[in-house]
């Protein structure tokens, strides 16, 4: 019996080891992340700037990371080796044994030679190899297996031959730029929808740009000079019509009478109608191009952005409360007959001082991790109003491929002239923060200007906490509204560090301007608008001039912000809306007399939201927050916190802590001491984090300006 158990047995167990001899061969030839790494060095020349990858370190170690590397917890993601003299080969299968890489940067190096084999490799998102030496062709199904990419950059090389067709099997391709290069022959159909960034110039190509290529601008296909069509100003040459033979008497009797010539006529009889149709079509295309002239001086006259008859009945002063609850409003489509024109000579990422056909401006780009897009497209996408305020009006605006974007109509931004206002711009664009929601875009007017911003989903925290009472509002527990709080502080010390000569570095802190990510993640926006603003009206479009030493004494600070940062506590706190946002006195609760009044008398705990006020273990830690929203809305800014010590004991307070907190019979202040420094829990108020840490395809809110 045992020796049947054995042989009954014994092939199971000659498969167990046919599978253990099978994997051993992988297992042996798989390489840790840091050899792989090393591995990457040895292939390079020049290595200079990579002396910091050594084998007796961690390539991700938190104080020692390796030159040049992206990690993510613990794991190497992307390599940044741009502009660091490398040259030799690029080791691909050292790469293939880094099984988190998903984007590799070899930028303004001396790399050179045929393409290396990064179609070998995995799931790879982002390809930059601009600015090298690569020679020779790119085989034809380079591209086939490589799914994932999102961005491919070979620009500034030397590469021959035809543009890969594989290129248009890429289903999410985003930005495809091949520039100064020596690519020839057609260009292939790339018509992915998902295409933003294109560029084809300066190569050797020819024959028609194709129709699905149409929407980018002709400099993306300039240098070119055997290329036709589109926006290129250059016809391409019709193929000539095949001669029309006529019948004839000797004809019509060899091809067997009356049934012959019946076909004849019936062909020449199709050659007039076409003609003619084709006449009728010429004839009503002058009609309508004459009809669009003749309305052109009157549409650019009058630059408005949709809605305009919904927005200039609404009054600025109760913009907060009109709209709290009405975010949604009514779709309209705006594609007017000069628009169409107009966009075929867009420039798609804008110009400082250009402008669009018909005189009218076009809209300058600041930053394109989002895509690119022109005026043209603006005019022509499905809008809704959002809201009025202080400051304007706010639009959200769906472009035809499906991008959203706000566009913020500003009406008293002219306290600077054209140079001063592009270069605040610009200064907007170049900032990279994970709190703060900086513009796309602008378009300047004298009389006013377009800003154009990433559009939010989720919605700005004051219509979280006021206007919605779905799902949204439900999930705004104790954790969400604290990671709420501290995120703002780190967005407000970012603005501070980088606006510190402003005499108050935001100037519009409140919750119309806090908008929030698809985890609660705060998004800052309308901030450091001070010096853009017209000097009568800034009292009166600027939330941080209702602190009172700025409304009795017209006196500013950075501590007006504090005072600002005050009242979000409490108004999170607390789930009540501060009267101090309305212009006219009424509605809303005037929050800080009410916190402070309780605070004197010990009820803190009355204070509290209900809806977060029976979290367990969490009771101590929401009354430690409160006093700090009543410490930063001192209406004396002497005893009122200062940023620093605001934001620290901020991030001090956790979601679980004791149920106990030391209690005072009025609002704690400075002089008393609360405020001291720890050691060791400073804020991180200068970390710069990139937008593009976040998630391709998280959407983000819609908002009004106030």
């Amino acid at each position: 019996m045992a020796t049947t158990r054995f042989f009954d047995h014994r092939p199971h167990h000659l498969l167990f080891s046919s599978i253990i001899l099978f994997v051993l061969p992988c297992i042996a030839y798989s390489i840790a992340e840091p050899e792989a790494l090393l591995k990457l060095k040895e292939s390079f020349k020049n290595v200079e700037a990579l002396n910091s990858w050594t084998p007796d370190t961690t390539p991700c170690a938190r104080n020692t990371q390796w030159a040049g590397l992206i990690c993510a917890n613990g794991i190497v993601t992307g390599l940044r080796l741009g502009g660091m003299g490398l040259a030799g080969e690029i080791d691909t299968k050292a790469l293939a044994e880094i099984k988190g890489l998903r984007t590799m940067s070899f930028v303004n190096n001396n790399f050179s030679g045929p393409m290396p084999e990064f179609n070998t490799l995995g799931p790879v998102k982002g390809l930059y190899l601009s600015g090298n030496q690569f020679t020779g062709e790119i085989s034809s199904n380079f591209f086939v297996n490589m799914e994932s990419l999102r961005k491919l950059w070979l620009s500034d090389n030397k590469f021959t031959g035809n543009i890969p067709p594989s290129l248009a099997t890429i289903p999410n391709l985003l930005e495809l730029h091949l520039e100064d290069n020596g690519f020839s022959g057609s260009i292939p159909v790339i018509n992915q929808s998902t295409l933003v960034s294109l560029n084809m110039s300066n190569n050797k190509l020819e024959g028609e740009v194709p129709a699905s290529m149409l929407k980018f601008k002709a400099s993306s296909f300039a240098g070119n000079a055997g290329l036709c069509g589109g926006n290129l100003g250059k016809e391409c040459a019709k193929p000539e019509p095949p001669p029309v033979t006529s019948t004839t008497p000797n004809d019509t009797n060899n091809n067997g009478g009356n049934g012959s010539n019946s076909k004849g006529n019936g062909g020449s009889s199709k050659v007039v109608v076409a003609v003619s149709v084709a006449s009728a079509v010429v004839l009503v295309a002058l009609i309508v191009l004459f009809f669009v002239k003749s309305r052109r001086k009157e549409d650019e006259a009058d630059f408005d952005m949709p809605g305009k008859e919904n927005t200039e009945k609404t009054d600025h002063s109760d913009a907060v409360e009109l709209n709290v609850s009405e975010i949604k409003q009514k779709e309209v489509v705006v594609d007017r007959p000069s628009s169409s024109k107009r966009a075929g000579n867009s420039s798609r990422k804008g110009s400082n001082n250009g402008k669009g056909s018909g005189g009218m401006a076009e809209l300058v780009m600041l930053n394109e991790e989002k895509g690119v897009f022109g005026l043209p497209d603006l005019m022509k996408a499905a809008a809704e109003v959002l809201g009025n305020g202080g400051l304007g009006s706010s639009y959200k605006a769906v472009m035809a491929n499906g991008f959203a974007v706000v566009v913020k109509r500003m009406r008293e931004m002219n306290g600077m002239g054209k140079d001063g206002f592009d270069a605040e711009m610009r200064r907007f664009g170049s900032l990279r923060h994970w709190n703060i929601l900086t513009p796309l875009a602008y378009h300047y007017r004298k009389e006013e200007k377009l800003l154009i911003y990433e559009y939010i989903p989720k919605s700005s925290l004051l219509y979280i906490l006021h206007g919605d009472r779905g799902p949204s509002h439900a999930e705004l527990d104790w954790p969400a509204r604290l990671k709420i709080v501290q995120g703002t502080a780190k967005g407000l010390a970012y603005i501070h560090t980088e606006f510190a000569s402003c005499d108050v570095p935001h100037g519009n802190l409140k919750s119309s301007n806090i908008l929030l990510g698809p985890n609660y993640e705060p998004l800052l926006s309308d901030f450091a608008f001070g010096p853009l603003i017209n000097t009568a009206n800034v009292a009166q479009a600027l939330f941080a001039y209702k602190a009172p030493e700025a409304a009795e004494h017209d006196r500013v600070s950075p501590k007006c912000d504090v005072y600002c940062l005050g009242i979000i506590i409490l108004e999170i706190m607390t789930g009540k809306f501060p009267s101090q946002y309305l212009n006219n006195g009424k509605g809303g609760l005037d929050v800080i007399q009410w916190v402070r009044s309780a605070i004197s008398e010990g009820r803190e705990s009355e204070l509290l939201d209900p809806e977060i006020s029976s979290t367990n273990g969490s009771l101590g830690e929401m009354e430690k927050l409160l006093h700090i929203g009543a410490a930063c809305t001192e209406s004396n800014p002497n005893q009122r916190l200062d940023m620093r010590e605001a934001i620290t004991r901020i991030e001090q307070v956790q979601v679980l802590g004791s149920d106990s907190v030391p209690h005072t019979r009025h609002a704690p202040t400075l002089k008393e001491g609360v405020g001291e420094l720890l050691e060791g829990t400073r804020l991180e108020s200068n970390v710069i984090r990139s937008r593009s840490g976040r998630l391709d395809g998280e959407d983000d809110a819609a908002f009004s300006i106030s």
